[in-house]
């Protein structure tokens, strides 16, 4: 059984910096795509970045281009996601995402296309 759990979240001051993370267990060789997604209050869970496992294909939000970046140590079965200049529109929930395909930029958006999700690691921007 595949598990996904992040970590890394918490209060922080705008322009502050946050790296979340996303440790995997289970048969992670099912992974091709590990990505975030993000769901601020009353909002829908956005697409916010995702790259192979492999450490190609990096595709990023609309909404976060620049300040955020995605990496991955495959050493730690763990996804990482920095994140720079937080703003408090960037208050939400993060999670952690895996798909057992390649996903192409036309679909890397679509959540359905993701088989195990992580629970959540909240954000929050305030001063």
């Amino acid at each position: 059984q595949v598990q996904l759990v992040e970590s890394g979240g918490g209060l922080v001051q705008p322009g502050g910096s946050l790296r979340l993370s996303c440790t995997a267990s289970g048969p992670i060789f099912d992974f091709y795509t590990v990505g975030w997604f993000r769901q601020a209050p009353g909002e829908e869970r956005e697409f916010v970045a995702s790259m192979r496992w492999s450490g190609t294909n990096t595709y990023y939000g609309d909404s976060v281009t620049g300040r955020f970046s995605i990496s991955r140590d495959n050493a730690k079965n763990s996804v990482y996601l920095q994140i720079n200049s937080l703003k408090p529109e960037d208050t939400a929930v993060y999670y952690c995402a895996a798909a057992q395909d390649p996903l192409s930029r036309k679909v890397i958006k679509s959540k359905p296309r993701y088989q195990y999700w992580g629970r959540g690691t909240q954000v929050t921007v305030s001063s």
